[in-house]
This record gives C-alpha cells, structure tokens and sequence, in this order.
C-alpha cells in the first residue's frame, strides 16, 4: 500500500515537559490505525503533534509526500488531515448544522460542500433530525457523531480520531465504530485512531502501536498485537 502519513524521529514538548522521545508510525492510504497505551503514554500528544497544535515539535511528518512539520496547524487541514479531539470540541452555542459547517472553513474550495453536508447527513442521522437544535443541548452520543461530522466536512484524507468511544454507552459505541469503518471503507479515509478500548481498535485497525512513556515499544499488525501475551495482559484484559 502507498504511504500517506509517515512520521520520523518525532519528539513533542509542552514547554520544558518533554512527551515524545522520538517516535515512528506510518499510515497506508485507505489504513486504519490504531494507537494504544495507557493514560499520559503520549497518545493524544502524537495526534496534537501531527496538528501542530499546542505542543512544540522537532521531528518530520510528511503527508503525501509533502512536509507538513513546522506548518500552521489550519495550513495541516487544508492538506488533508481532520482532527476529532477528546473532549470533542464541540461548538456549544451553534446549532448541529453550524458546527457541521465550520468544518469545512478550510477547505480551499467550497463546491461540493451542500453534497458532503448530506453525506454526513446520511451517516448520522441523527444529526440531521437536531439540525437546527443548539449543539450543547445534544447527548454525549450525538456530539461526537458531530465532532466526526465536522472533521468530514474538510474532506480529510487522513482522520485522527481521540478517544471516540470515551464517556458513551456501549450501543452508541458500537454504532459509531460501525459508522467509521464504512467511513474508511466508502470514502478511503485514512484513520489514526487512539482508543483506551484496544479490543474495539484492533478489530477496526488493520495496525497497531504501542506507546509507553512517550516511545513507541510494540508495532505491527492487529492480530499479532493482539495476541501479545503482554498486551493481553495490560490492555485486553485477559
């Protein structure tokens, strides 16, 4: 498969605090995946640092082919990449179809956006009954559809996925990982996903990483990290 995310050497930082020890991952155009670890191992950092956002970087992160290190972080969304953030990042004050479109704000041009609205429509929806209704009135459940809604809108090529299954009911979990595997299947997004649910995530990945303490320790396909007697151990419960 071609490459279309390749990350070298890549060390992150909030101001003095070091998080990132210089970690490798690549993702195949079409690929989903995963990247596990325990809480403060550095996941959500590597997705910040794929953004250029709020931490500082040293390291290469090439997109396509293309260097995106070092860019602002709307100039790394208009290349290709979505962001779905923990905690959602919801537009609490906007209605549903607001939200939806200020995601597509960077895109460089706005054809096809009312055709992408009714395709994240028909993804979600449920999204399309609250459209009108005030986002901050929405479920857990429903937020996140949004915020997965929202990063669609700027027509990704890659998608970073936070946490999408933290806080919700297993149903709305199943729905959504139901939703974004048609997503990568239907649209050949690309899916960077961090999850603390690692069974989920290696059933919907095709690879996984391990992160410890801010260094990548286990790579390789989903079935072998899956049966890792370690991971099995700390992350599957088993």
């Amino acid at each position: 498969m071609t490459k279309l995310l390749e990350v070298r050497g890549l060390h992150a930082a909030y101001g003095p605090t070091r998080v990132l020890q210089g970690i490798d991952i690549d993702v195949s155009e079409g690929e989903v995946v995963a990247l596990l670890g325990a809480n403060g191992a550095g996941k959500t950092t590597t997705l910040r640092a794929l953004c250029q956002m709020m931490v500082s970087t040293q390291g290469t992160i090439t997109l396509a082919g293309q260097r995106i290190d070092g860019r602002a972080t709307e100039q790394i969304a208009k290349s290709g990449v979505g962001h779905v953030p923990d905690g959602r990042g919801t537009f609490l004050g906007l209605t549903t179809e607001e939200n939806l479109r200020l995601g597509a704000y960077a895109r460089a041009s706005r054809a096809g956006v009312e055709d992408d609205l009714a395709k994240v429509y028909g993804y979600f929806p449920r999204l399309k009954e609250r459209h009108a209704q005030q986002a901050g009135t929405l479920s857990g459940g429903e937020q996140q559809m949004l915020a997965i809604g929202r990063a669609l809108m700027g027509k990704p090529r890659l998608l970073l996925m936070d946490e999408p299954s933290f806080g919700l009911a297993p149903l709305i979990v199943k729905d959504i990982f139901s939703i974004m595997r048609r997503i990568n299947q239907e649209e050949r997004v690309s899916i960077l996903l961090v999850e603390q649910n690692a069974k989920l995530a290696l059933e919907l990945a095709g690879t996984a990483y391990l992160i410890e303490t801010g260094r990548i320790v286990l790579s390789g396909p989903s079935a072998e990290i899956r049966n890792n007697d370690a991971v099995r151990r700390a992350y599957l419960g088993e």
